[in-house]
Order: structure tokens, then sequence, then C-alpha cells
């Protein structure tokens, strides 16, 4: 049969390699990831305090070791809190910490029941796991990844039933012990269910953080880092989907080459900070006027492009006309209190049934250099190319 301390041991271990794997991730500012290495370091010293026992005062190896498990659970749940944008500490989760401490010293000094300090403990590890469960499944929309959200919710549901059957076991006197590293099977096997939920849980820490941040490689790849629209590769992808599905449903779609007019002279006379703040603004005001459904890219340097689903040429050219008036009614207020009144340029064309997506981007392309060599600050059909 395992010993209790073999079983202590091994989890010990465990704690300090979950340690080391989430202290590498602290780096990465994920939300959460602090507590979760705070909690594997509290149940690294707990669990050295409870192979302690009948060798260790019962100040330590009983009292401080509850107490720092307690917290362990605790900071974890923590941890768990902050990974999904919530705030502040839970008071009753601190209420339950303080009823722990107190009654263990109650029935360790005043009234020695063993059976009374591990149903209290049971149940507050009970009441930890059934709230990590509770977060996690009630965030999981949030997560894109919902494979480490599920292994956390069934791993932390399983043990707070667990802990709850120990408790009540122990609660209810059906079995009668004196040590917690008594060797008996039943200790044996509710000890092992308690010790295993530190590293489970510290495995599906690592997965939502891993997930986190191939989330935000994900972000990084598809999203331009300055103004927050696509980036060409993902806004190109994004088009041709939908340039297929036009195809297949017969829909019109529309796509629109824009370039911001004069945008070297803003550089020129106002420095490139300024242009960069330019293009933020620009794209801002783009983004809050597409509709759901289309899609905003930048193309590079300061030109973008816009995708207009189940929307015509002349659907699409009276949208950027508005969106022109509006940034022609607010311009753009520089750092000095001056506003800058700049232009944008448009070429627009339909899809043709059949066509690639360079076919489509080469006519709106040529829309757009029409419409700069015509004055710029305007929205050109390619049909109005072939007129010329």
């Amino acid at each position: 049969m395992l010993n209790p301390v073999a079983i202590l041991g091994v989890t010990v271990l465990s704690g300090v390699m979950a340690m080391a794997v989430l202290g590498s991730l602290l780096s990465a500012g994920i939300p959460g990831v602090g507590c979760w290495v705070v909690a594997n370091a509290l149940s690294v010293v707990a669990l050295i305090l409870f192979a302690l026992q009948g060798h260790a005062p019962a100040l330590f190896s009983i009292l401080a070791a509850n107490v720092l498990l307690a917290a362990t659970v605790l900071t974890g749940l923590e941890g768990f809190r902050r990974f999904f944008g919530h705030t502040g500490f839970p008071a009753a989760g601190l209420a339950g910490l303080v009823a722990v401490g107190a009654g263990i010293a109650y029935w360790t000094w005043v009234t020695l029941d063993f059976n009374a300090r591990v149903a209290l403990v049971s149940a507050f590890h009970a009441g930890i796991d059934a709230s990590v469960a509770v977060i996690v499944l009630r965030e999981r929309s949030r997560v894109r990844a919902k494979y480490s959200c599920n292994f956390v919710a069934v791993a932390a549901a399983l043990f707070a039933m667990g802990h709850a059957a120990r408790g009540m076991t122990y609660g209810l006197g059906l079995l009668s012990q004196t040590t917690l590293l008594q060797v008996s099977a039943i200790n044996v096997a509710f000890l092992a269910l308690g010790i295993l939920a530190l590293p489970t849980m510290s495995i599906g820490m690592v997965m939502l953080a891993h997930d986190q941040l191939a989330e935000r490689l994900r972000k990084l790849a598809s999203v331009d880092d300055l103004t927050g629209a696509f980036a060409r590769r993902e806004f190109l992808t994004r088009a041709d989907a939908l340039l297929r599905s036009a195809e297949r449903t017969g829909t019109p779609l529309t796509l629109a080459a824009i370039d911001i007019d004069h945008f070297k002279s803003i550089n020129d006379q106002h420095g490139h900070a300024a242009g960069d703040r330019v293009l933020m603004h620009f794209a801002a005001l783009v983004m809050e006027d597409v509709r759901t459904g289309d899609v905003f890219g930048r193309l590079g340097g300061e030109e973008f492009g816009v995708v207009c689903p189940a929307t015509t040429a002349t659907e699409a050219v009276v949208l950027l006309n508005r969106l022109r008036a509006r940034l022609a009614a607010s311009g753009y207020r520089l750092g000095s209190g001056a506003v800058l009144h700049y232009t944008f340029s448009v070429g627009v064309d339909q899809y043709r049934a059949g066509e690639p997506l360079p076919a489509l981007m080469a006519r709106a392309d040529a829309a757009l250099y029409l419409a700069k060599a015509s004055g710029r600050n305007r929205v050109v059909e390619a049909a109005q190319v072939a007129d010329t």
C-alpha cells in the first residue's frame, strides 16, 4: 500500500515543476499567472509541513499546514478570477480561510477532534473547487479554445465532489482516525484524491495560459498592431472567403481600395508620430462606420481595403461618401490643439462571377488611381475608368 508521506513527496515535486513552468510565463503578463505561481509555492510549503507531522510541533505541522493549503486553493481561485477579468478579492473566501484556521486551532488544542478538522477543511476545499468550476464554465464563451476550460471545469467539479464526500465521511463519523498520515486504504484513497487536485489544476492553469499565448500570437498575425484593422494577409483571406460565398449565393459583393490623400506631406509637416496617429484615427473612424459583416484591413502604409458583402458598387459609393463627409466634418485634433483636416480617395468595384480576388482588386486599384488623378478626396467606381 502506498505510504501517505510518499504521496506528499511526489506532489511536492509536481508543485515545484508547476512553479517552474508557470514562472516561465510571468513575463508574458497573462492575468492570474502570478497567483498560480504563488499558489504552487504555498502548496509546496504546506505539504512539507504536513509530512512533518509527528516530528514537528502541531503549530506548524497541523495549523500552519492546513491554513497554507487552504490559502493555496484560495490563491488559485483568485488566479482564475483574474484570468477571466474579475477584480477584487472574494470576501467569502477570506472569511472561510479565517474559519479554517480558527476551527483547526479549536479542534487541536481545545477539543481534540480529528474528524471535525477533516470535515471543515474538506468543506472549504470543496467550496473553492466548485467556485472554480462555476467561474470557468461561466466565462468559457470568452475563450477561443474550449478544451482547456472544459478540462479545468470537469477536474474542479470532480475534486469538489471528492472533497465533499471526504468531509461527509469524516463528519458523520463513518471513519475513525487520529492522524492525517495514518496508513489505511480509505485514508490513502482520500488523501490521494485531495492531493492530486493540486498537480491536476496546475496542468489546467498551464493549458489556459498556453491558449492565451496562442490567441495573442494569432491576433498579432491577423491584426495590424497600429490601427487595429485586419493585417493584409488576414484581410485577403477573409476577402477571398467572402468572394467564394458570393459566388455560391449569387449575391453582390463590392471591394473598395482606400488611400489617405497627401499622407507623405502629413509626415513631413507634422512628424511620423503624428502620421501614425492619423492612421489610427482614420482606422477607428472606418471601423465605427463599417457594418457587421464588412471586412476592413490595412494593406500597407496608408492604403486600406474594405469588402462589403451583399452590397452593390452603387451602394458602396453611398456608404463611402458618407464616411468622407464624417471625416471632413471632424478632422483630427493634433497634440498642439490644432485640427488637421485630411481626406482620402477610394476606388470601388463589384465582383464579377467567376473572377479571382486579384482581378477585382486590380479594377478597384485602377479606380483609386483615377480618383487621385481627378483631384483626390472622392469615391470613383470602376465603371467610370472604362468611360475615360
